[in-house]
């Protein structure tokens, strides 16, 4: 039901059309570039800490902390739910970039920023022609 209301929210002619990829370039807006993503875990820590493969991420180092401090406060596992939660809250914000998830611009929070941004954007760009064709009839 959701997406068929955000059909009709908005202007149709600034709504990006999320199966196509985006009409701007991507470092538009960005003049020292985009952030790059860096793994803060190393592949020996990956290995020593016997990290399963699908942990092995962008948030991989949190996983490990996670993963140790079950291990030292066992059976008591409740005592790690800040370790847990900055590790989830680390795999919402940027999900690993695996094939799919790369096809859709990552995680479901990125997806969500560029679709915002490639709409702000359109509407920036309709601004300016409207100004421009203002400023040629005057």
């Amino acid at each position: 039901m959701g997406q068929m209301m955000s059909e009709f929210v908005g202007d149709p002619a600034t709504r990006p059309d999320y199966t196509k990829q985006s009409t701007f370039d991507p470092l538009y807006g960005f003049p020292e570039g985009r952030k790059e993503r860096v793994m803060v875990a190393t592949k020996e820590e990956m290995e020593s800490a016997e990290l399963p493969l699908d942990k092995r991420d962008y948030c991989a180092h949190l996983a490990i902390t996670h993963r140790a401090c079950r291990q030292k406060v066992w059976p008591w596992t409740y005592k790690c739910a800040h370790e847990k939660h900055e590790y989830l809250n680390c795999e919402y914000e940027d999900l690993a970039y695996t094939i799919n998830q790369l096809l859709s611009f990552g995680s479901y929070i990125m997806r969500m920023k560029e679709y915002e941004r490639e709409r702000r954007l359109l509407e920036r760009a309709k601004r300016k022609a409207a100004r421009a064709a203002q400023e040629e009839m005057d």
